[in-house]
Order: C-alpha cells, then structure tokens, then sequence
C-alpha cells in the first residue's frame, strides 16, 4: 500500500507514508515539505537581497507577514473552485465554514497562495515605502524554490497527478492507497480517477497499481529550469520588474501544458476550463506584453 514505483526507469521506493503520529497528534509531510520551502526560499531571497544590497531584514519581515495571507489565499483560490464539495444540500453552516477551514483534509491551490503573496507583497511594500518592482525581483526566486520544495509534498500525499501513461517517467501508485480497484470503479465520476487508469491497471508483485503521469515532478522539475534561467540571468537584467516577469511566464507556460495531463483539476463553472491552465495562458500573454513593452522603453531611453 505504501510503495511508489517508476517501472520504466526500475525504482521502487517502499514505505512511503504521507505523515506520522507523535502520540494522539499526526503530523503531516506535506506540512512539513511547505514549511521548509518557506525557509529555504527565504534563504534564496536573502542572497539576492545581499547581492543587490538591499536590507535582508527587510524581506524576514515581510516573511512574517506573508505566511498567514499566503495560506489562506491558497485555501480561499481552492474552495471558490470546488464550492460543491463544501456546500451540500441538508449541511448546516457551521459544518460547511468547518468544512471550508479544513486544511489538514487537503486542499490548497498554489495560484491562490501566489496571488495573495503579490497583494501583500504590493501593500508591505508602500507602507515601507520600497519600490514593488524591486522586491518581486528579489523575491521571485525564493518564490520558485518554494514551489519546487512544495510540489514533493504531492508525492508523499499522492494527489497532483495527471491520466493514464506508459512514458520513461511513468509513476505506478498503489490501488489499494484509493481504496482498492472496486472502490476506484466508483470514483470515475469524480474525474480525478479516470476509465483509462482502470482498464490500464497494471500488476507488480501481485499488487494492482494505477500508472500516471507524475506532473507534479514535472512541474517541479520546470520550475528548476525556470530558477535556473532567472539565476544566470539576473546580472543582466534591464529593468526591476523584469526578473518577476520572466518568472511569470515561465512558470505560465509550464502550467499550461502539465496542467493539461492533470485529471484533478479545479474548473471555471459552467465552462469546462481548467482554472489555473487559464490564468497560466493569460499569465504568459500579460508578462510577453509587459516585457516587450520595457524592454522598447529601455531601449529608447538608451537610444536618446
């Protein structure tokens, strides 16, 4: 029940838990995983801030201030899009807001958590009287190095995967972690679990597995390739603003397309659009337009 295999690259992790218990309290790794992306990204915007000699202090206090609003965007993003498994017919109000509140049951949707963190980061700013673009530059690659730590807290929870595949990277999940191949029949409806992982159930010691695409490695994954290319390019960037930007459409790009494979999306009421694929395309579109037209101003201002 708790193994985790990549058939196609022969790696079989055993004994993979998604928390443990310190006596009656359980503690979870996905907890754990985002409070340590929280930490290490704080180490990365520090760095930069020293680099560009700025007051790091400055940026352990907007830390402080950003958790709280950055938790509760992220749960506010996911319960605005999946209103229907919370308010449910014959529930009382105290038992849906409970509901609601819930985070320890799941739930908490990056796009919300980035969103709140750039309106905190927006007001923090102009009361310290800081200019907004030069902190998003600073902050955009703790922000990437938050998400990559972030995504793993998926895999231990085994949530954020994508349909059925047979790729080199195909990642195989216990049947028996959703409750066994009968009970999965039943969840169809659901979306997250689909027909084709059912019909494509494969076997691994006698143990059924379903076999799904690990988007959340992906996405960690592009996100790295994203920190990487902001990382080499931060000496040479021609205006504050521009760092975030080229983190906004690179992040944007990448979750259009694995946003694409993934079966457990929240989705636009009465559309059939992927939430987040969407804001990702218009997150590209909106970060092309405003580097192109900089990037024309730099190059004017340069030319007189």
């Amino acid at each position: 029940m708790y193994e985790i295999r990549f058939p196609n690259l022969g790696i079989t992790l055993h004994n993979i838990k998604d928390g443990f218990m310190i006596g009656n309290f359980e503690i979870r790794f996905y907890g754990i995983i985002v409070a340590l992306g929280f930490m290490l990204g704080y180490l990365m915007i520090s760095s930069e801030a020293k680099r560009t000699k700025q007051d790091p202090d400055l940026y352990l206090d907007f830390m402080l201030c950003l958790v709280i609003p950055a938790i509760l965007g992220a749960r506010i993003y996911y319960v605005l899009f999946s209103l229907s498994d919370y308010v449910k017919e014959g529930q009382s109000v105290g038992e849906t807001i409970k509901g609601m509140l819930n985070i320890r049951a799941g739930g908490l949707a990056i796009y919300g958590g980035v969103i709140a963190g750039i309106i905190t980061l927006v007001i923090f700013s102009k009361k310290r009287k800081v200019k907004t673009s030069l902190m998003l530059d600073t902050c955009c690659m703790g922000l990437l190095v938050g998400q990559i730590c972030g995504r793993w807290g998926n895999f231990f929870n085994r949530e954020a995967f994508g349909a059925y595949t047979n790729s080199l990277l195909a990642m195989a999940i216990p049947a028996d972690w959703f409750g066994g191949k009968n009970y999965l029949v039943n969840k169809v409806n659901s979306g997250i679990i689909t027909q084709e992982m059912i019909d494509n159930v494969v076997v691994f010691d006698g143990k059924e597995f379903l076999q799904v695409h690990p988007t959340f490695l992906y996405e960690s994954l592009w996100n790295l390739m994203v920190l990487i290319v902001i990382f080499l390019y931060r000496r040479h960037k021609k205006f504050d603003g521009e760092m975030f930007a080229i983190y906004v459409w690179g992040y944007g790009l990448g979750r259009v397309w694995i946003e694409g494979l993934r079966t457990d999306s929240l989705m636009l009421p009465f559309t059939g659009f992927k939430v987040s694929q969407l804001l990702a395309a218009l997150c590209v579109v909106g970060a092309s337009i405003y580097i192109i037209y900089n990037r024309m101003k730099y190059q004017k201002k340069n030319v007189e």
